[in-house]
């Protein structure tokens, strides 16, 4: 077990020569490493670093003994079996050293932690020979590959058969996700060593073993050795909520066993060349076959495929309740009948089930920062490259090489239902809901059909109405957030058609939902989300014309749109090079402590985008305001130094965003106006306001135009202000819990 205890308040450093380029970073960093080495020697294998400053808590002589495993968490230092420790908390500045190293044989790694992360990361090797500092550098790179997730601690568990001969380390434990076991726990005789959920689940594992192990016993069975997923089935039947699991223990050598429920899973496997050379191969068939001739193979547990693709294309999506056993380079996947299990057990052998193998549409490159600082400026700037990928193949052109309509070949077959449904609901969170509000209009214009828009926890908090003759449409860039997904449950029971927008093959929502459009927007690794925001309205843009295609009054329109999306790259290209405008204006917004944003119509969408792009990575407060409710209260804030960004470029609303820039310059408002190009004298005739101006483009693609500028300006602020950009203070890429 090793994901659970949190280090983000102790810094420990050790130097292992057999770690190339090991990195240990200042506590402001997403990694504060510790790793722990068996054999040493102190000369060999530590150095007295400078100290690192933690918060709250001093250590100083710390002895580690043989055949212990050590738990670091804040304040406290826990070990199994003899532990010799000084701890002091003191209120200044708090510094970690470790000295007296006793020497120890047999056993390699111990463990070592970062923050915990919204994902995890295994492999196992059959047949094939591999260094230790091969498998660590493989581990460590898994993890910094899923750190985008988000993170809180994490840790690398390997080789710990000839280390752990305790009774509490029998099996050892991955996990992804909280879980609710208090109750469960106390009732089977559990007590809680600390606040953490996942420290408990070895424990379960281990007293699931020796209550199966003993009934075996009297049975007069001894000699038959309890099935290892057998046990991580009962396990399974006392767990509550959303997980990924990953067990091993040394009383089962050479066998792994996963399963999820409602976190993601992949397993991905690679067969080695039989010549020992550095390719790999993959069986012809769509399934995973039985292992011939102990053939060698390679295989990697991973909650998102960033953490695959340099390794293997070929990946197997685990469904919920599934159980993947390895044992002998042999995979087995068995359905765990959770409502069976907590009727009569999980003695009963379980129901074996096939799954296809999918093939990695994802590049290596996608998921390196090339030659940019950070992910969100590299993500930023794919944004024509990221719309044209998802209007490939989407765009039909006639023979007059005029564009004559969009092909959605997930929707094909529920175009008829969703154009004579009783309403559209729009479900998300997040950017998600911003993208699905940016297109609300447009669907409404052309499908004739009323679109309401739902935040997924709100929608789950009032139990709010859903009926079968609606169309409910699932918008996530992971298709795993938990809220969005909760919704598509509470959908699928009221009988509503249920469509998916997403960014990832596979996912929980392409899965669950009867059709739906994958965005194609490439990895987004950044939190905060960018080019994915706007390939969604690229996306809700064309099922509005696909829904509206029998409609002969609103041709012109819908030509006109599509002309728009041909041309949206080289617009997106065009806006892209305010970059360094961006940038000065950034430089004079670093120091403030507040941002206000108005928009109305498709642009109210734009000011809450941006405002929330702001509030992710700057730590700055920003609020996107309804222009048209600004003398319902947000006009009391206005004065001279609140700055003030309004967008106004050319619309239907055009005119009414002129009244609201006069009267907020009539306050003195420190005002910077977004307007299209060439219009600065009609927004601001009077001078005495900074503008940005930007290319037009039809109406309902205006969103996707305007929000760059203000992506740009975010980013800036935050490594202005000297910010992790990547990864804003306690977000997550993947909202996976409640």
């Amino acid at each position: 077990m090793t994901s659970h205890y949190n280090m983000t308040e102790v810094g420990v450093r050790f130097v292992d020569p057999e770690i190339p380029h090991t990195e240990f970073h200042t506590l402001q960093d997403p990694l504060v490493l510790c790793t722990l080495l068996w054999p040493w020697r102190h000369s060999r294998y530590v150095e007295q670093p400078d100290p690192l400053p933690v918060q709250g808590l001093r250590l100083t002589q710390l002895v580690l003994r043989p055949n212990t495993l050590w738990k670091f968490s804040f304040a406290k230092l826990w070990t199994r079996g003899t532990s010799s420790i000084r701890a002091k908390s003191v209120s200044s500045p708090v510094f970690c050293s470790i000295t007296n190293f006793s020497s120890c044989a047999d056993a390699v790694i111990i463990l070592f932690w970062a923050y915990k992360m919204c994902g995890i990361f295994a492999y196992l090797n059959y047949n094939v020979s591999r260094e230790r500092r091969y498998i660590l550098e493989l581990l460590f790179n898994g993890l910094r590959r899923l750190e985008y997730r988000g993170y809180d601690s994490a840790g690398i568990s390997i080789d710990l058969h000839s280390a752990m001969d305790s009774r509490q380390s029998e099996f050892e434990l991955t996990f992804s996700s909280p879980l609710v076991l208090k109750e469960t726990l106390l009732r089977h005789g559990f007590e809680f060593e600390s606040d953490t959920d996942t420290e408990v689940i070895p424990k379960l594992a281990k007293f699931v073993f020796d209550t199966l192990t003993e009934q075996k016993m009297k049975d007069g069975k001894d000699s038959e050795k309890v099935p290892f997923r057998q046990i991580v089935m009962e396990v399974m039947s006392h767990l509550e909520g959303a997980y990924a699991l990953i067990f091993k223990s040394p009383l089962y050598p050479n066998e792994v066993v996963a399963c999820k429920r409602g976190s993601p899973l992949l397993l991905g496997v690679k067969e080695v060349a039989e010549d020992g050379g550095s390719g790999a191969s993959f069986h012809d068939g769509k399934f995973i076959k039985k292992t011939e001739h102990g053939k060698p193979k390679e295989f990697y547990f991973a909650s998102d495929p960033s953490a695959l693709v340099e390794h293997t294309r070929r990946v197997m999506i685990l469904e919920d309740n599934d159980v993947a056993h390895i044992k002998d380079g042999d995979v087995s996947v068995f359905k765990f009948d959770f409502d069976k299990a907590k009727k009569s057990g999980v003695s009963s052998r379980p129901a074996s089930v096939q799954r296809a193998l999918s093939i990695l549409e994802m590049e290596v490159e996608q998921i390196k920062k090339g030659n940019y600082e950070h992910f969100m400026q590299k993500e930023i700037h794919e944004q024509p490259e990221s719309l044209t990928t998802t209007m490939r193949g989407r765009l039909i052109r006639g023979g007059d090489s005029k564009l004559k309509g969009v092909l959605l070949g997930g929707l094909k077959d529920h175009l008829w239902t969703i154009r004579h449904c009783r309403r559209i609901i729009f479900i998300g969170c997040g950017t998600s809901y911003n993208a699905a509000l940016a297109s609300r209009a447009i669907v409404e214009e052309l499908s004739g059909v009323p679109v309401t828009m739902e935040l997924a926890s709100d929608l789950l908090d009032r139990q709010g109405p859903i009926y079968r003759e609606d169309t409910a449409v699932f918008v996530s860039q992971s298709g795993e957030t938990a809220d969005t997904l909760l919704a598509l449950e509470y959908a699928l029971q009221k009988g509503a058609l249920c469509v998916g927008i997403t960014n990832t093959v596979g996912s929980a929502i392409a899965r669950k939902t009867h059709c739906g459009v994958h965005i194609n927007a490439g990895c987004e690794i950044g939190v905060a989300s960018t080019k994915a925001y706007t390939s969604q309205i690229a996306v809700m843009a064309m099922l509005a014309l696909a829904v509206g295609e029998d409609s002969i009054s609103s041709r012109g329109r819908r030509e006109r749109i599509l002309d728009g999306l041909l041309n949206l790259p080289n617009k997106v290209r065009e806006v892209l090079k305010m970059d360094s405008e961006m940038k000065e204006l950034a430089k004079l917004l670093m120091g403030e402590q507040s941002l206000l944003m108005f928009g109305r119509g498709y642009n109210y969408a734009t000011a809450l985008e941006g405002a929330l792009k702001v509030k992710e990575v700057a730590l700055m407060h920003s609020e996107g305001i309804l222009a048209g409710e600004m003398k319902h209260g947000p006009l009391a804030l206005v004065d001279e130094t609140l700055p003030i960004i309004v967008i106004a470029t050319h619309d239907a609303c055009f005119s009414k965003q002129q009244s609201v820039i006069q009267q907020l310059q009539a306050r003195k408002g420190r005002l910077i106006v977004m307007c299209s190009k060439g219009e600065a004298s009609l927004v601001c005739p009077n001078g005495g306001s900074r503008v940005i101006e930007v290319p037009q483009v039809d109406d309902c693609l205006q969103p996707i135009i305007n929000i760059i500028p203000l992506q740009l300006l975010a980013y800036h602020i935050t490594v202005l202000r000297g910010y992790n950009v990547d990864q804003p203070r306690n977000l997550a890429k993947s909202v996976t819990t409640e």
